[in-house]
């Protein structure tokens, strides 16, 4: 009978990595002090060898951590914290935590989704709007870490996501509908190197229903701005001050549209009479200002994340899903 393989230890991968044992551990608990080269490499070859560190190894001889993780952006984002909220309310009445994870940068991501697989401190792992790589998604896979997706998708992983190209669409078509001809967008511009970019797909369904319209749309009809209140302000200002001002503006999020009713009303402007104003998401403060938005569904999608997550904790067999949840066009009076 041939003796037991030897588990490979920590001083076999810094050999392998030509590092110190403490640039090991950081990697492991500290990722995001470790240069991104390094760091890559030593999870690399913990991977080549099948290293278990000693966390994970107690982690495995447990019942489980009886812990969910959220790794969101924007966390003060009313979607972000709308999300949150349905996400608390189903583990609210469970015996499971909720650990949250923010993110402001791409290194940082990376540095929870080269860490977290080998902790042991999660049963599973939700995250919001953020993309994953190919080894990451793996690492996560391999380890048993069930992980759901909002608003991105892996083939190997759970999912849940909108149509925001047919978004666009439908808020183009509602602007037509109520004869409108000069149409603007304000959304975000590019992303952060760690996001996703949901308002180029939004812009991108308006652009294609106005041009089969026959509409067109100016550049100077759209503006991307940065995530800030006073880029905002500036570029509705921008907008109505135009020699032909647009007489209706679609706004990438509820944030942005609520800004657009601020500056209409400071400068006299009558909502829906002068200009309409159509939103995105359909957070809470929507309803409030009666603004007319495209709901995506904030809240059940945190409470579905949760429901898949606690299913595939359960039968872990069960094949990954992937859910798209509907958009709605809610009509209230701003248009």
């Amino acid at each position: 009978m041939y003796p037991p393989k030897k588990k490979p230890t920590i001083y076999e991968v810094a050999d392998r990595a030509g590092v110190s044992i403490a640039t090991i551990s950081r990697v492991l608990n500290n990722p995001e002090k470790v240069n991104p080269e390094t760091r890559s490499r030593v999870l690399a070859i913990i991977d080549e060898l099948g290293f278990i560190p000693k966390a994970e190894a107690r982690a495995r001889a447990l019942s489980g951590a009886n812990r969910v993780g959220v790794i969101t952006p924007f966390f003060t984002a009313p979607s972000f914290v709308q999300r949150l909220r349905g996400v608390a309310s189903v583990l609210a009445t469970s015996n499971y935590e909720l650990i949250i994870y923010t993110v402001d940068s791409l290194n940082r991501l990376s540095s929870y989704l080269s860490s977290l697989p080998y902790t042991g401190n999660l049963d599973g792992l939700i995250l919001m709007s953020l993309p994953i790589h190919v080894d990451e998604a793996r690492r996560l896979i391999d380890h048993g870490i069930e992980t759901v997706l909002i608003e991105f998708s892996h083939p190997g992983m759970h999912s849940i996501v909108i149509d925001d190209y047919e978004g666009g669409r439908m808020a183009a078509r509602h602007l037509l509908e109520k004869g409108h001809q000069r149409i603007a967008f304000l959304g975000d511009k590019e992303p952060l190197d760690y996001s996703i970019h949901p308002p180029s797909m939004r812009l991108k369904g308006m652009r294609q229903v106005l041009e089969d319209a026959g509409v067109s749309l100016p550049d100077g009809y759209v503006r991307l701005i940065s995530n800030t209140q006073e880029d905002a302000t500036r570029a509705v200002h921008d907008l109505l001050g135009l020699p032909l001002p647009p007489t209706a503006i679609f706004a990438s999020s509820d944030v942005q549209a609520l800004t657009i009713l601020r500056v209409a009303r400071k400068l006299g402007i009558q909502v829906p009479g002068q200009l309409a104003v159509i939103g995105f998401d359909d957070i809470d403060a929507a309803e409030m200002a009666d603004l007319t938005t495209i709901r995506q569904h904030l809240d059940e999608s945190g409470r579905l994340a949760v429901e898949i997550l606690m299913s595939h904790i359960i039968d872990p067999s069960r094949p990954p899903q992937q859910v798209k949840l509907p958009l709605i066009l809610v009509e209230r009076q701003t248009t």
